[in-house]
């Protein structure tokens, strides 16, 4: 396969930045799309060029780290991670716009990396338990019921890619938040603080300079891990119970 990348190229945070076009010739459509970066990274530096600046880390869709907008689409035109989106997906001769996760909240540090720190901070607001537990309990335990179980492990898959971000018109981080609430706030473990836990991340999620959820469902249509939107849900529930019994 020969391509035509338009890839966005920005030295640093104050740089106005812009699309850069790269040929790329003799593709194997079973290369990912990680690895096509990094054939034409090669070329660029055997040349001279300063390679092109990108995520990545595990490249087996676990980590996270990896993620940008394909032509529009977070990760691309599949449900799944950039590390794991393949060329085949695409066609001998296509033009591919390649960009970073957009948000203010996401500030480019470089061509295709940004700053996902906001996404840490949120977590250290409230996304964790104090409780001791000890070492691992038996799994019988602490009896809870099935559907609380899945859904708590549904939300627990979250990665923290921030494709939801990039994906949402109001650059909002309103899914990966209210999987991390949920995935506590359904367990035993989390009760002790689970009204103070919603309030605490979604303040900080605000002060990040997220944009507002208005359900528009973006998020979870790219989410590589299928996390669906009535996570959101839970996270207003858990918030207007922690309204009603004084928690704000």
């Amino acid at each position: 396969m020969n391509i035509t990348l338009r890839v966005w190229r920005q030295k640093g945070k104050a740089d106005e930045g812009r699309m850069v076009t790269y040929k790329v010739e003799d593709v194997s459509p079973d290369m990912s799309f990680l690895e096509m970066l990094d054939v034409l990274n090669e070329k660029l530096t055997v040349s001279g060029d300063d390679p092109i600046a990108f995520d990545h880390d595990c490249r087996e869709g676990i980590c996270g780290a990896c993620g940008v907008v394909i032509n529009g689409v977070s990760h691309g035109p599949e449900v799944t991670t950039t590390c794991q989106l393949h060329m085949r997906s695409f066609k001998d001769g296509d033009t591919i716009d390649v960009e970073p996760w957009r948000a203010k909240a996401f500030p480019v540090i470089k061509d295709l990396v940004v700053d996902r720190g906001s996404f840490d901070r949120i977590i250290q607001a409230g996304g964790y338990i104090s409780a001791p537990t000890g070492t691992a309990p038996d799994a019988h335990a602490a009896p809870i019921p099935k559907t609380d179980a899945d859904r708590a492990f549904d939300a627990a898959t979250c990665i923290g890619c921030g494709a939801c971000v990039a994906a949402c018109p109001n650059a909002s981080g309103m899914l990966f938040t209210a999987a991390k609430v949920t995935h506590l706030g359904l367990l035993p473990q989390g009760q002790p603080e689970r009204a103070a836990r919603v309030v605490k991340m979604v303040n900080q999620h605000d002060e990040e300079d997220f944009g507002g959820c208005t359900n528009i469902g973006e998020c979870a249509a790219v989410c590589p891990k299928g996390i669906p939107l009535d996570t959101i849900s839970q996270l207003n529930k858990d918030l207007l119970g922690a309204l009603a019994t004084g928690n704000l």
